[in-house]
């Protein structure tokens, strides 16, 4: 069985390109939508597209941020330049020193090569990569990270079920407590019409259409339906295999509108009390919810 991935993750990988070594770091945190960025070094800018791509395909929504570094450089076409009039300055300068000193021999051209700037290595300019050579490294670290994603969205579908087993119960006690609750506004009703009356014959007809019109308006039966209809879907939902943050934030919005319709109508404490803590609940599965892919 699938589970749902969380948007936080992280993954890193190492791999040899063009005879150094590239590192690649992937980032993902909360976002409504794919929100890739990259820090690249100049080598890797002609490759943010198809990078960001294949970045698009693996991740359905959340900010993804992107790092790359050259833990060893890549072989480069560097040149060797010789500063000849440096070298000979230096090599006047160490003829007199030999002079001044009395010293016998004389310099040779290792010792010229060795002195500070007289050989200067100039780079070739930057070396451009190609996606194949790249991709292997990105695949590895996006495995990572998306290995971390399905770990972290298991343990939230896990506290997600949990919630929809308390909304559950909730409901239970509210559909138990339903019937009664209209037993007892029929009942009340009665007691308010012969008080108001005050003793005079009653209209037994009237009193039953105007009986079935309270019950008509307090009946909470197609909230209860709906309400577990929508619980079962989020529950479908969490053991499907598409991305379902969207989804399921959709279905606690529907949730919540059923729980305040049945709190308008409640006008009793039980169902009151499991309204309140149904809508604690909800919030805490909507804070959840926010973290899923």
């Amino acid at each position: 069985m699938s589970v749902p991935r969380s948007m936080t993750g992280y993954g890193s990988a190492e791999g040899a390109v063009q005879g150094g070594r590239l590192r690649i770091e992937i980032r993902t945190v909360n976002h409504r939508f794919f929100n890739p960025s990259f820090k690249l070094p100049a080598e890797l800018a002609a490759l943010e597209s198809e990078l960001r791509e294949r970045l698009r395909a693996l991740f359905e929504r959340g900010h993804v941020a992107v790092s790359a570094r050259w833990e060893a450089p890549p072989a480069g076409d560097d040149a060797v330049a010789v500063d000849v009039e440096r070298a000979g300055r230096l090599l006047a300068g160490l003829q007199d020193l030999k002079r001044r000193l009395r010293l016998k021999g004389s310099p040779d051209l290792a010792l010229v090569a060795r002195l500070p700037e007289v050989l200067v290595v100039r780079s070739g300019g930057t070396t451009m990569l190609s996606w194949s050579e790249v991709r292997p490294v990105v695949e590895d670290a996006a495995a990572a990270v998306l290995a971390m994603r399905e770990r972290e969205g298991g343990a939230l579908a896990a506290e997600l079920v949990g919630r929809l087993d308390d909304l559950e119960h909730h409901a239970a006690t509210i559909a138990a407590r339903a019937p009664e609750r209209l037993l007892g506004e029929r009942d009340r009703l009665r007691r308010n019409v012969r008080e108001l009356t005050e003793g005079t014959a009653l209209d037994e007809q009237r009193l039953a259409v105007e009986i079935a019109l309270l019950a008509d308006r307090l009946d909470i039966t197609e909230e209860l339906v709906r309400f577990r209809a929508h619980v079962a879907a989020c529950r479908d939902a969490l053991t499907g295999t598409q991305p379902v943050g969207k989804q399921l934030g959709f279905l606690a919005q529907e949730l919540l509108r059923e729980v305040n319709t049945m709190g308008s109508k409640a006008q009793d404490a039980v169902i009151a009390g499991a309204v309140i803590a149904m809508k604690g609940d909800l919030e805490k599965l909507r804070e959840q919810i926010e973290n899923l892919e």
